[in-house]
Formats: C-alpha cells, structure tokens, sequence
C-alpha cells in the first residue's frame, strides 16, 4: 500500500461539535415556513448532504426553496459561534498532521463562508489548505466529485490519500473516490450505524488517526 500523504477532513461532526446546532436549524426552520416538524433521526439521514437535498421534500416550491434555506442560516450563523466547539483532540491532532507534513483538505456540504467560520473559530484555518464546499460541486456527497476535487486541485493521488468522516455520505464518498476511508465515533453516529459502509479504518479517539499516519511523534 503506497504511503499516505494527503489528509481530506469531512467538517460537522467530524472536526467540529455542530450536530445540535444544525437539528435545531431545521426544526426552526420548518416551523417558521408553516411546516409540520420533522424528527432528529429524518434529518440525520442527511446529515452531510446540502441543504438543498435535506430540504428536497419542499423543493416543488423554489421560493419556497430558497427562503427555507435562508431561514436556516440565518438562524444557523446567529448561534454558530456560541453552540459550536472543536471535539476534544481535534485541533492539536489537526496540527500534528500538518507539522508532519501531510497535504490537508476540508470536504463539507457546507458553503464555503460557513465552513471557514468554523475553522476559524477553531483556529485550524491555517491548517487547512483548501475548502471544497457545497457551491463548488454539482454532484455532492455522497458522490465522488467532492473528493476527487479536492485531490484535483491539491495535486494528489486517490492512491495516498484517506477521507476522514463521521456520515454514511462521507464514507461512500470516499469510497466511490478511490480513496482510504476513516470512519470516526466521536460524533453523532456509532459503529452500527456506519459499518454498513465498511471503512478501511475506524477512529475512537483523534489519537487513533494520529498512530494511523505515524504522526505522533
């Protein structure tokens, strides 16, 4: 197996603790636009997936659509920087990475200003080189052309490179990529929910990742 060289990180659930935050989106949303609720498990079906998919069942409305969409972040960046935090080990084992000398990239479902708020109040934007987000794929996850995408342009192989994720989405997409596959469980799923999609690795722990890549020290 050809030595690993490039790191690609999934960003909700996986570098950051957003996952209440983005449930209560939803739910604010739905209520504000007249909408019968939907439960936490419906949207955590999606969750790693655009809005424009999660709000698929009342697209035959596109200004509906599109106001939807803007309820959601506008309520979603009014708490943002208040009810999101790194997960414990995350930023340090970001930095490791990097000072070892591994090609970084962030592949989110998120809109890029959104995704680099988060780092940013994490502190990892310098640690990231590059940001694929929900506007610069037509096929997002759990496609391959996130993925694929982000290695594009970083100038890297499928070959060397692992997609670390938390979601279903994450995992097939980087399956379908070609590329090593590391499924995390410290956020908002477990291993029976994920083992369906039979990652290459599962990640207990931020230091997990790190003795994956010989990183730690």
């Amino acid at each position: 197996m050809p030595r690993l060289t490039t790191v690609l990180f999934d960003l909700d659930g996986t570098l950051i603790d957003s996952v209440r935050l983005i449930l209560d989106s939803y739910h604010h949303t739905l209520a504000c636009h007249g909408q019968e609720p939907c439960t936490d498990d419906f949207w955590l079906a999606g969750l790693g997936t655009p809005l424009r998919v999660q709000f698929r069942p009342w697209a035959d409305d596109p200004v509906r659509l599109e106001a939807m969409i803007g309820t959601y972040r506008e309520y979603n960046l009014a708490h943002h920087d208040t009810r999101v935090t790194a997960y414990p080990g995350v930023v340090e084992m970001v930095r490791t990475i990097r000072r070892a000398g591994y090609r970084t990239g962030l592949v989110t479902s998120k809109n890029t200003p959104g995704a680099l708020r988060g780092l940013r109040l994490i502190g990892l934007e310098e640690e990231i080189e590059l940001i694929i987000g929900a506007e610069d794929v037509e096929n997002p996850k759990p496609h391959a052309e996130p993925v694929t995408l982000a290695l594009t342009r970083l100038g890297e192989p499928a070959s060397s490179a692992l997609y670390v994720g938390d979601s279903i989405h994450d995992m097939e997409s980087g399956r379908a990529a070609g590329v090593e596959t590391a499924a995390v469980l410290w956020g908002p799923f477990g291993r029976a929910h994920l083992e369906c999609t039979a990652p290459d690795h599962w990640l207990e722990t931020p230091d997990d990742l790190l003795r994956l890549l010989q990183a730690d020290g």
